[in-house]
């Protein structure tokens, strides 16, 4: 069955309906230690950004945006310069759709490329479907950070995940 969706590089059209997964997520759920929606000015510099290893992609159809992946910095010290930290999301209405998994197999395929060698992901729990797409993409699971965020009137853990390419 063909996919009923693109996935593309994310361009300064697509940040509204980035934002408002994000801002959904950020004021509702757990998935983001963000309490409030990001800047304009921080969705451009994900969708901008030009070093090696820094991707931004959507999943759209004829509707707009139904997801995206990115990829950033580990962290800024040159040592981790191979290594990168990848986020997706999924509006709620097209999950279960295989937007993810097509999200991070075109990521990954784009971080190889420019050669990055690790790549990191944080998991906060419980999600899942997360997991599950995390597992499925090969990453492992390297350990669990306890109670080391609160939201929604709970602490939560984060589980890391690890991809070496």
């Amino acid at each position: 069955m063909a996919a009923d969706f693109v996935v593309r590089e994310a361009t300064h059209d697509d940040i509204p309906a980035m934002s408002a997964i994000y801002g959904r997520e950020a004021r509702e759920g757990h998935a983001t230690f963000d309490v409030e929606p990001r800047s304009h000015q921080a969705w451009s510099a994900y969708v901008e950004s030009r070093a090696p290893g820094d991707v931004a992609l959507v999943a759209a159809d004829a509707t707009g945006v139904l997801g995206y992946a990115y990829s950033t910095a580990y962290r800024p010290k040159p040592a981790y310069g191979h290594t990168r930290e990848s986020t997706v999301y999924v509006d709620p209405s097209a999950q279960g759709r295989g937007i993810g998994r097509a999200l991070y197999a075109e990521l990954i395929e784009r971080m190889r490329r420019a050669g990055v060698h690790v790549v990191v992901a944080g998991i906060a729990l419980p999600n899942d479907a997360s997991t599950r797409l995390h597992t499925s993409c090969g990453f492992t699971p390297v350990g669990t950070f306890r109670e080391v965020g609160r939201k929604l009137d709970r602490w939560i853990d984060v589980e890391f995940y690890q991809l070496t390419l």
